[in-house]
């Protein structure tokens, strides 16, 4: 089966899970369909189709599988209602939709294609498919055009900056070599900005306010060095009990901070996350900037506040009396993550995952200027973001006014 060059570099990589982010009319069908055909060739290998919906599978890949395994004469069976074909050397290639994944659960595959992969649950993975090539060591490619960054095919498209197993590749329609660029140039008229760079650059665009806009993951992520392991720790503290947030962090030299670390535990207190704390980092001189309401809340037994706690914990406990707007809270640090002369002062250790996509990943509420807390991406922010307004808070200038006496003028009527 012919591929274009672009085609041939995904093809041709060994990396147990490929990703593959790609503008419209790419040709990422005709990709699936080889390297279905590619692993089902080995005897008795189980192999799958995954679309978003079982009916999207049928539509996009059934007749073009049917029709190209009946040229090569490799089919021996081919169940319709199923949408299963059986090769003759007894391998399976399935079709399989994950809106109903919970159906998927008990199988063991060889190989998958997961198809239009924004479009897919994350439980459809984690909970699912993933499982399934556990037992067999099978692999996964995964293809599909962005939508954003609050969707599970970002965070997998980001995963081989942690993992060598998996290996992402990104191609715009042109480098497709399947749409003429007169054609690109006609869709450039037709659609805004941001739908353009989506559907025909794979631009990973967020349509929603994204909160953190300066936060960039090629400019503020960088690794902290453990040979600079500071004697003074900054944590800033976000209380809940799903989940206690802290993160983790050291001045840089230039005056900034480096978050080197996070805790983030579910069904959790305050004298849980600071057993955690001090079982990493023992009880060297700490400052913690908490959530300002701590002086009122108690998330654990005994009565006493979590801001009590903190300080007979030995944390220096620095918190103003009331919160700061959310909105100068949100400036203070997307000011440190990029100033409007270009200057970054704000970074984030890759390890501090959860933190990462957080920043990326949480929006205003449609048409407010609230942060959504809905999907979850707000605690360990929030815990940064009280931190970080402690430390650097957002200045309003003020113009100084002359003090004045009122008195009544003698003798004016």
């Amino acid at each position: 089966m012919p591929l274009t060059e672009p085609q041939a570099q995904v093809a041709n990589d060994n990396h147990r899970f490929r990703v593959l982010i790609s503008g419209r009319r790419f040709g990422k069908t005709t990709l699936a369909m080889r390297e279905l055909a590619r692993f089902a060739r080995q005897p008795e290998q189980t192999v799958w189709y995954v679309a978003p919906s079982y009916r999207q599978a049928k539509n996009v890949l059934w007749t073009k599988l049917k029709k190209k395994l009946q040229e090569l004469r490799w089919i021996k069976k081919i169940n319709e209602s199923e949408l299963t074909i059986t090769l003759v050397n007894d391998s399976v290639i399935a079709l399989k939709g994950a809106d109903n994944y919970d159906s998927l659960r008990g199988s063991g595959v060889n190989f998958l294609v997961v198809d239009e992969v924004a479009d897919i649950h994350e439980e459809a993975w984690y909970e699912t498919l993933r499982p399934t090539l556990s037992d067999t060591g099978g692999h996964a490619l995964f293809c599909g055009t962005p939508k954003g960054k609050q969707n599970i095919a970002y965070d997998l498209f980001t995963r081989e900056t942690e993992n060598p197993a998996w290996r992402s590749f990104q191609f715009t329609t042109l480098q497709g070599q399947q749409v003429p660029q007169e054609e690109i140039d006609s869709a450039r008229h037709d659609l805004d900005e941001r739908t353009f760079q989506q559907e025909y650059e794979a631009t990973f665009t967020s349509y929603h306010g994204v909160v953190y806009n300066q936060f960039s993951r090629q400019h503020n992520v960088v690794p902290f060095d453990p040979k600079h392991e500071p004697e003074v720790v900054y944590t800033g503290w976000d209380f809940n009990i799903d989940p206690m947030s802290v993160v983790i962090a050291a001045r840089t030299e230039s005056g900034g901070l480096h978050v080197f670390d996070e805790i983030r535990i579910f069904g959790s207190n305050t004298d849980e996350a600071i057993q955690e704390y001090r079982a990493r980092y023992g009880h060297r001189k700490t400052f913690a900037m908490p959530d300002p309401a701590s002086r009122q809340r108690k998330t654990s037994a005994g009565g006493m506040t979590d801001l009590t706690i903190l300080s007979n914990a030995g944390f220096v406990v620095k918190a103003p009396h009331k919160h700061d707007a959310v909105r100068d809270r949100v400036n203070a640090v997307n000011s440190r993550f990029c100033n409007s002369l270009g200057e970054r002062n704000l970074f984030i250790d890759p390890k501090c995952r959860h933190l990462i996509e957080g920043l990326e990943r949480q929006v205003y509420k449609l048409g407010t200027s609230q942060p959504d807390k809905e999907g979850g991406w707000d605690h360990l922010n929030d815990a940064l973001g009280y931190l970080v307004s402690y430390l650097y808070p957002v200045k309003k200038d003020i113009e100084p006014q002359i003090p004045q006496r009122w008195t009544h003028k003698i003798g004016a009527y």
